[in-house]
């Protein structure tokens, strides 16, 4: 069997280049639909209203995960920040995980909330409170 060399013009592999390139591409659109979009995964998460972190900046206080009422919610991340305000959070500026009511409550480091936006998270078994950062108005 013999096997055809390239040309240095290209053109004898151009065509199963060509064709090789589609298929990869058809293949990424293909498990690109497969996979769930961020609109779909936003649409459960419930939004409760703002609260203010120990540093006094506005975040948005949303139920990611779980039935949590959003009064609960709002109560533990303010006495979030009352805990780290008293110095009750290990660690240095308060990163390390607090006990709040039953919740275990944590800050992002700053180049994680600088990506994401999200300040806190507390957790109680599997439901997941957020602090996102408030849009501006």
């Amino acid at each position: 069997m013999r096997v055809q060399q390239a040309h240095s013009s290209g053109r004898p592999l151009a065509a199963p280049l060509c064709l090789a390139t589609m298929a990869f591409l058809t293949a990424l659109v293909l498990v690109g639909c497969g996979q769930s979009s961020p609109s779909n995964a936003a649409s459960t998460v419930k939004e409760c209203g703002t609260a203010r972190t120990a540093a006094n900046t506005p975040v948005e206080v949303e139920i990611e995960r779980g039935q949590v009422p959003c009064s609960t919610a709002l109560s533990v991340e303010r006495a979030y920040a009352k805990a780290i305000l008293e110095g009750k959070a290990p660690g240095n500026g308060g990163g390390g995980p607090v006990p709040v009511s039953g919740w275990t409550c944590q800050g992002f480091p700053t180049p994680q909330l600088l990506k994401t936006g999200q300040t806190s998270k507390c957790v109680k078994g599997t439901n997941l409170i957020m602090a996102v950062l408030a849009s501006p108005s």
